[in-house]
């Protein structure tokens, strides 16, 4: 189904014009709604849409030509087509200088009056694609913005290009900035759907008593507040997709409406009994453990299974190996060029704090990090005194197990681990190697044996215990 016109507004102080008008449209399959004065008009205006207005010029207390002079500039997307019985070359060019998109001389057929309609009908129709266009012309999502060259990110794009032209749901698990966002957007740009709309709902950012009207919409008057039908954005998402991100956030009951509304991609607006039906590629995401939420009977099983039909995983930044430095160039060249700036790179020692710290926050974080220091940088070059000190973030998801990457054998994952326990520690006390072995319970000797045997250098050798030490760098 498209999504439907907005109904009519008709004004006429005639009660059988208003209904010869209605039986009109409404045989036609427009909606239609009709007021007696141009003072009711006004107040309907205010509170209802509509796609456009028919008036008589001779109204009831104010007339129609002064009516469509407010309404022209109160509402100027609003097409207004004025009826007359006095229709003079005089009156015609009143009625369009007041605002006018056109004019009717009583008597007159019934097929002008649909053939004006007719038009205004398109013209809204051509309103609403050309917004639809300019919003996907602002943000495009393509393959090229999911960086990495790591296996699991090649495998992700291999997986995104398989799956972009069916029509399957899609379940996007993983931790909050690994670009689940990323990927909704990617498998839409990549399908048959990409010509209509892509609709995107953050079910944790709407109240819960609203979200399910935000997505199936709502009849007049269905709740306090309602004080006109709308649309849902499933109706916005017909022919297209829809992306429910944060969908672990979504209540039980809402949880069985949605089930229901996969099954056929039928739904009943919030206080109405019309069954509607749409055509919508449904992708979700979520960071929360969906398995435990479902254990803890916070999810159902059953939409679990039925959102399950293919699932993406995103790794987190810690698991991506160089891909923190591929990316850390690319954001770096963003901001440099917003910013009109001249940086051209990181220094050694900056590239190998980047890539010690553990990224809590993933992509998200690594982005927001090399923005700031893109606006603190005053060289050529990004220097580590620009980046955070990640005191604060290394606290972060310290409790959890060491990830074991496909692949890495026994010896691997324990020199990976030792090197980021070292140069954690050489961060924490500023590359001081008597500090920091002192913090590690070892000589300062088997520290310097143990920086050599990882690759873990420093420009020079560094001062006492007084001074603070050059920055570790990576052979």
């Amino acid at each position: 189904m498209s999504v439907p016109l907005p109904p009519v507004l008709v004004v006429d102080d005639e009660r059988n014009m208003r209904v010869s008008l209605q039986s009109v449209l409404v045989s036609e399959g427009y909606r239609v709604e009709a007021v007696e004065s141009a003072e009711d008009a006004l107040k309907q205006l205010e509170r209802e849409d509509y796609f456009m207005v028919i008036t008589d010029a001779r109204l009831g207390g104010m007339s129609g030509y002064d009516f469509i002079r407010q309404a022209h500039q109160r509402w100027p997307q609003v097409p207004l087509l004025m009826i007359t019985a006095y229709a003079t070359p005089k009156l015609a060019v009143e009625a369009i200088n007041a605002g006018a998109l056109d004019y009717l001389a009583k008597p007159f057929a019934p097929e002008e009056l649909l053939h004006a309609v007719a038009r205004c009908a398109e013209r809204h129709r051509l309103v609403q694609e050309n917004a639809v266009l300019r919003a996907k012309a602002s943000e495009t999502f393509t393959l090229e913005q999911i960086i990495g060259e790591s296996p699991r990110m090649m495998e992700l794009r291999q997986l995104i290009q398989t799956v972009a032209p069916t029509n399957a749901t899609v379940l996007i698990l993983g931790e909050s900035g690994t670009g689940k966002e990323l990927v909704a957007g990617a498998l839409h740009s990549l399908s048959s759907r990409k010509r209509n709309h892509y609709v995107r709902i953050n079910c944790a950012a709407i109240p819960e008593n609203l979200l399910e009207s935000e997505l199936f919409g709502h009849e007049k008057g269905a709740f306090t507040g309602a004080l006109r039908q709308k649309a849902g954005r499933v109706e916005e998402a017909d022919g297209g997709t829809i992306f429910l991100d944060e969908i672990g956030d979504m209540s039980r009951p809402l949880q069985a409406k949605l089930l229901r509304f996969l099954e056929d991609g039928s739904f009943t607006r919030v206080g109405g009994n019309e069954e509607l039906r749409v055509s919508v590629r449904l992708i979700a995401a979520t960071n929360r453990d969906i398995i435990e939420a479902i254990q803890q009977n916070h999810f159902r099983e059953d939409l679990y299974h039925r959102l399950n039909v293919v699932q993406f995983r995103p790794p987190p930044l810690r698991e991506r190996n160089n891909d923190v430095l591929l990316l850390a160039d690319h954001f770096l060249r963003h901001f440099t060029q917003s910013m009109r700036k001249q940086i051209p790179g990181f220094t050694a020692s900056a590239r190998q704090k980047l890539m010690s710290h553990h990224w809590p926050g993933n992509v998200r974080e690594l982005r927001n990090v090399i923005e700031r220091a893109v606006i603190l940088e005053n060289t050529q070059q990004i220097q580590t005194s620009s980046l955070p000190d990640f005191q604060l973030e290394t606290r972060l998801r310290r409790g959890e197990s060491a990830v074991v990457a496909p692949g890495q054998s026994l010896d691997e994952i324990m020199e990976n681990y030792e090197r980021e326990v070292i140069l954690n520690a050489l961060d924490q006390n500023r590359y001081n190697l008597t500090r920091t072995s002192e913090q590690l319970r070892i000589t300062r000797h088997a520290l310097r044996y143990r920086m050599q045997r990882l690759n873990i250098n420093t420009d020079t050798d560094p001062p006492d215990e007084t001074g603070s030490g050059k920055e570790a760098q990576r052979s």
